[in-house]
C-alpha cells in the first residue's frame, strides 16, 4: 500500500493504464439500464410510465454525485475517498443485480448513479500528478477509457442480457468494480489536499467558482452543446436502424454502437494539440467535424439531398456508422480539450471544478435526449438530425468569439 502523495509522485504509463481502465469500467452501469428497459420493466412489474425512471435515475444520481461526493476530494484524503465511493458502487450493483421490486431496484440505480462520481475523482488525481506540459496528454488519454466506456456499455448490456439474463449483467459489473477497487487500493497513491474548511463552505464555494471562472462556464457551454447533439443522435438511433431499409434486431443495433467507439482514439490527440497551444483551432475543428457528421446522418438516413438509402441500404448503413463515429471523434475531442483548460486553472479546486464541469454538460446531455424524443415525434430522422445541427453550430459559431482566444491562450503551453 503506498503511502506517498500524488504532489511528489509522477504519473507512470503502467499507473496512467490502470486510471484509464477504471474510468472505462466504472462507467459501464451508468447507461446499462437504457437498452434493457425492456426485460428489467416487466420482469420487475414497472408500468410503462414508470419503465423510463430505470435509465434516468443513474443519471440524475450522477448529477447528484458530482455535487456533493465529488468536492469532498478538495477536502478529505483523495484515495479513501475515491475507494468509499467505489465500494459503495459494488453493494448498489449488488443490490440491483438481487432486487425483487421496482422500488428497491430504482433507489440501488440512484446510488450506482452517485457513486459513479468516482470517475471525476480520479480524472483531477491524475492531473495532479502529471506535469503541466503533459497533462493534456494525461487527460485525453483518460478520457478515451471513459469514452470508450460510455459507447460499450450498451452493446455490452445488450448481449449480456441477451444471453444471461439482465441481472447477470449488473452482477458482471459488480465483479469488474471490486476488481477496479483492490487494483486502487495497491497502486494509487495518497494525496492529502491543500484546502482547509467545511464541507458546507466547499459546496456553497461551487456558485463562487462558476462565477470566477469564465473559462470553466465556456467550456462547459461548449460541451453542454456537444453532448446535447451526441445525446439526441444516439437516443433516436436505435428507432432509426429498427426501421425500413435497415430492420436492424437488438443485437445488431447494440453492434452499430460499436461504430461510435472508435471515436475515443481522438482523446489522446486532442490532449496533445492542447498541450502544443493548439487548443482553440483544435475546439473549432472539433465543432465541424460534429456539425459534418450531422450533414452525413441525414443524408444516410433521412435522405437528404436526394440520397435514397431504400435502394442503397447497405451504403446508407454504412454512412450512418461513419455519422457515429465522426460525431463520437467530435464530441469526445471538444471535451478532452476542456478538461484540459479547466485542469489548469486552480489545484486547489480541481474536485469541485470537474464537478462542475461534467455537471453541467450533463444537463446538455439530458436536454438534447429529451428533445430527440419530441423531434423523433414531430419528423422523424430528419428533425433529429436538425436538431443535432442546431447545438452543434451554435457551438461552433461561439468558439470563434474573440474573447475564446484570448480567455485560453494563457492556458496553452
Amino acid at each position: 500500500m503506498l503511502l506517498t502523495t500524488s504532489s511528489n509522485v509522477r504519473m507512470s504509463p503502467t499507473l496512467l493504464t490502470v486510471l484509464t481502465g477504471a474510468v472505462g469500467i466504472t462507467v459501464l452501469p451508468l447507461f446499462a439500464a437504457q437498452p434493457l428497459v425492456g426485460l428489467i420493466g416487466p420482469s420487475l412489474g414497472l408500468s410503462l410510465a414508470l419503465a423510463g425512471l430505470m435509465p434516468t435515475l443513474p443519471l440524475l444520481g450522477y448529477a447528484v454525485g458530482l455535487i456533493l461526493f465529488v468536492p469532498l476530494i478538495d477536502l478529505f484524503e483523495s484515495r479513501t475517498i475515491i475507494l468509499w465511493t467505489l465500494g459503495l458502487d459494488v453493494c448498489a450493483l449488488v443490490l440491483i443485480a438481487c432486487a425483487p421490486t421496482p422500488l428497491l431496484f430504482l433507489l440501488a440505480a440512484f446510488a450506482v448513479g452517485v457513486a459513479t462520481s468516482s470517475i471525476q475523482m480520479l480524472i483531477p488525481v491524475a492531473a495532479a500528478m502529471t506535469p503541466e506540459h503533459l497533462r493534456g496528454r494525461t487527460i485525453g488519454t483518460l478520457m478515451s477509457g471513459l469514452m470508450i466506456g460510455i459507447l460499450l456499455s450498451r452493446p455490452l448490456a445488450s448481449l449480456v442480457a441477451s444471453e444471461l439474463g439482465w441481472r447477470a449483467s449488473y452482477v458482471l459489473d459488480a465483479a469488474a468494480l471490486a476488481g477496479v477497487a483492490l487494483t486502487l487500493l495497491v497502486l494509487l497513491p495518497r494525496h492529502q489536499p491543500a484546502t482547509k474548511g467545511s464541507y458546507d463552505a466547499l459546496v456553497r464555494s461551487l456558485r463562487r467558482l462558476l462565477a470566477e471562472e469564465p473559462l470553466l462556464r465556456r467550456r462547459a457551454l461548449y460541451q453542454a452543446l456537444c453532448m446535447a447533439a451526441f445525446s439526441s443522435f444516439w437516443t433516436a438511433i436505435a428507432l432509426r436502424l429498427a426501421a425500413s431499409p435497415f430492420d436492424l434486431t437488438q443485437i445488431g443495433i447494440g453492434l452499430f454502437a460499436l461504430a461510435g467507439a472508435g471515436g475515443a482514439v481522438v482523446s489522446p490527440i486532442a490532449g496533445r494539440a492542447g498541450d502544443r497551444g493548439l487548443t482553440v483551432a483544435a475546439t473549432r475543428l472539433s465543432h465541424l467535424t460534429a456539425i459534418g457528421a450531422l450533414v452525413l446522418a441525414g443524408i444516410a438516413g433521412a435522405g437528404w439531398f436526394g440520397f435514397d438509402a431504400a435502394n442503397h441500404g447497405r451504403l446508407g448503413l454504412g454512412l450512418l456508422a461513419v455519422a457515429a463515429f465522426a460525431l463520437d471523434l467530435g464530441v469526445v475531442g471538444d471535451q478532452t480539450l476542456g478538461r484540459r483548460v479547466i485542469n489548469m486553472l486552480r489545484p486547489e479546486a480541481r474536485g469541485r471544478i470537474n464537478g462542475l464541469f461534467t455537471g453541467l454538460f450533463f444537463v446538455g446531455s439530458a436536454t438534447g435526449s429529451a428533445l430527440s424524443g419530441v423531434a423523433w415525434s414531430v419528423s422523424g430522422w430528419s428533425a433529429v438530425c436538425w436538431l443535432g445541427l442546431f447545438f452543434t453550430t451554435v457551438a461552433f459559431l461561439l468558439s470563434w468569439q474573440r474573447q475564446g482566444a484570448s480567455e485560453e491562450a494563457p492556458c496553452l503551453t
